[in-house]
């Protein structure tokens, strides 16, 4: 009679930690190092440098990209229009603190000279929140269409959603509110200036001195950080990642689909709407030009460079092609190309090198550079695909 036992000479399986990295004290005090040195690091550079306004879009860049990793990592829904989120978080600054509605006088915490300015001045905060909100909306409008849809279908029709909000903000001028004499945007004319940045007890911030600036963002990353983190570690969160493993095995375990979808895509709209309004302050205009298509993909590489899924991998991710971006090629490599005898600057090839550097990403380390523990080893390990450590004796 054939009895099933184990084997006898077949070692115990191999345990898996999900936690990995470095050991849990280590990991707070590099972190804690690692902030200290972030909010100091103002003090050691120029108010006015261009190396500290690189360092606000960097962090900018990585709220933006947090919110996208809530949809795209936590949830795997892939999202090819996020940059929606970011214009409509821009916009928000654009509509409630600026003088792009002429016609009205609205002043809501706000002081100063800005009192006797047409328009509607709405302090910051709350112009943040109603990004937040808006951005949510259109995050539970662009999820409604998906909820029925998997992997490259929804890739297109978050690209079309990214592009319808493309092309109302670029022919915005033409469309007339039922309202006073404003339209809906001001198109490729841009809405500039916009109000500079006014928080409780605190004097208005200015391009003068871009300190303020750099301590809000980073702020704001930290308070992202914190609700990303929470998120990712709630019910809501271990749901949003049975989805991205197997979606129906996730509903027969009684996960609500649509309502956990729908929330991915309004925290990780929500999240981009308050990068979106901070970078309209900080660039002082809002202008159709800057939302185009390859927005959303350099978003989306940063969280495929970083690691899918993985908070601090998205971080790194986003400050190094920020960087990149914005420092290496622009200020160090630019001319490089011109050097050797060619007739180009390396400026030209941007793309082509964020391309390049994907390419050896995928190839060398899929899992991103600082991955999520649980895909790292699905990816490096084979965990699932081993041989049963059990035998049939007759």
């Amino acid at each position: 009679m054939a009895v099933a036992s184990p084997a006898q000479s077949t070692p115990a399986p191999k345990r898996y930690s999900l936690e990995g990295g470095l050991p849990p004290v280590a990991g707070k005090v590099l972190f804690v190092a690692l902030a200290v040195f972030a909010v100091l690091l103002p003090l050691l550079l120029d108010p006015i440098s261009s190396l500290l306004s690189d360092c606000i879009i960097a962090l900018a860049f990585v709220i933006m990209a947090l919110g996208l990793n809530v949809v795209v990592g936590f949830a795997g829904l892939l999202d090819l229009g996020y940059v929606a989120f970011f214009a409509i978080g821009a916009y928000a600054v654009g509509w409630f603190a600026s003088g792009f509605f002429v016609d009205a006088n609205v002043y809501v915490g706000v002081s100063g000279f800005v009192l006797n300015l047409p328009g509607i001045h709405t302090n910051f905060l709350i112009v943040l929140l109603a990004a937040m909100i808006l951005c949510a909306i259109g995050g539970i409008l662009i999820g409604l269409p998906t909820l029925r849809l998997r992997g490259d279908y929804i890739a297109i029709v978050t690209l079309a959603f990214g592009e319808i909000i493309r092309v109302f903000a670029v022919n915005g001028d033409q469309i007339a509110l039922p309202f006073g004499d404003a339209n809906l945007t001001a198109g490729r004319q841009g809405i500039t200036p916009v109000d500079q940045i006014q928080l409780p007890f605190l004097p208005q911030f200015t391009q003068l001195d871009l300190r303020p600036w750099y301590w809000l963002v980073l702020a704001l990353v930290f308070v992202t950080l914190f609700v990303v983190i929470r998120l990712r570690d709630s019910r809501l969160g271990r749901a949003w990642i049975a989805i991205r493993e197997d979606e129906v095995a996730a509903a027969s375990m009684g996960v609500p689909l649509v309502k956990t979808k729908l929330y991915a895509y309004a925290v990780g709209a929500a999240i981009g709407g308050v990068s979106g309004a901070f970078q309209a302050s900080y660039l002082n205009t809002v202008n159709a030009d800057q939302f185009a298509f390859s927005f959303s993909i350099f978003v989306l590489a940063m969280i495929i460079l970083g690691g899918l899924g993985s908070v601090w991998g998205v971080v790194f991710g986003a400050v190094l092609l920020s960087f990149i971006n914005s420092y290496l090629i622009p200020d160090v490599l630019r001319t490089v190309p011109k050097s050797l005898g060619l007739e180009f600057e390396l400026t030209d090839l941007g793309f082509g090198i964020f391309g390049f550097l994907l390419l050896i990403v995928m190839v060398l380390r899929p899992e991103g550079l600082l991955p999520e523990k649980r895909r790292q080893i699905e990816l490096t390990e084979g965990v699932g695909t081993g041989e049963s450590t059990f035998e049939v004796r007759a």
